[in-house]
């Protein structure tokens, strides 16, 4: 697993204000917008590309140009992945999307999968998932073995934060013949006994979209 923590005035500045608990729903989407597409800047570092010669008003120029297929694949897990959605897709607009939806249970703090709309055959594709709280790890691991069995050739997981237990649950249970990455914001210690990250910024989830009981 490769871990990238990003390291930026703006990142540091927007990641203080989505922790602060004032911070009204309406800004704190906006704020995880701006995070994501930042993060998404250093997500796609290594996509592949192809040569490519254009005409500019003055010239011929010799560039790159993102290869077309396979195309990438954006997975937000839902819900509050949602969230992230239009962040990521600012930068990667010709990407496809999928979903998958996994919750956990608040009690035994184990994964459930309740949702999945993916193609079943991801061979060769590059996949970024994305879920704002890294904590336990517990849903972020099954949803990149559930990519990889389906044939994903590289997966990102783009989350705001995560909690250094998590990050080291990924160490231990993802395969290491995966090419797994995690792109994040920032790192905090600890979790409580309910597996939230503490100081964290609560459930983005609820801060995203309301309480729902």
């Amino acid at each position: 697993m490769h871990l990238t923590v990003l390291d930026h005035p703006l990142v540091d500045h927007k990641l203080t204000l989505l922790r602060d608990k004032n911070t009204p729903s309406s800004e704190f989407r906006e704020l995880v917008k701006e995070l994501v597409t930042l993060e998404a800047y250093e997500a796609t570092r290594n996509l592949s590309t192809t040569e490519k010669t254009v005409a500019t008003p003055v010239g011929v120029a010799h560039g790159k140009k993102l290869n077309e297929s396979p195309r990438p694949m954006v997975v937000p897990i839902l819900r509050a992945g949602l969230g992230m959605l239009d962040g990521m897709m600012a930068l990667l607009p010709m990407a496809e999307v999928g979903f998958l939806g996994l919750k956990r249970n608040e009690a035994t703090l184990d994964i459930i999968t309740y949702a999945q709309r993916l193609p079943e055959d991801l061979t060769g594709r590059e996949c970024f998932l994305l879920d704002p709280m890294l904590a336990t790890g517990g849903s972020l691991a099954t949803a990149v073995h559930y990519l990889h069995d389906r044939g994903a050739s590289k997966i990102t997981a783009i989350d705001i934060l995560a909690a250094k237990p998590g990050l080291e649950r990924l160490e231990k249970e993802v395969r290491p013949e995966i090419d797994f990455s995690v792109v994040v914001c920032g790192v905090d210690d600890e979790l409580n006994e309910h597996g939230y990250i503490i100081p964290g910024l609560g459930d983005a989830g609820d801060r995203l979209y309301g309480v729902v009981d």
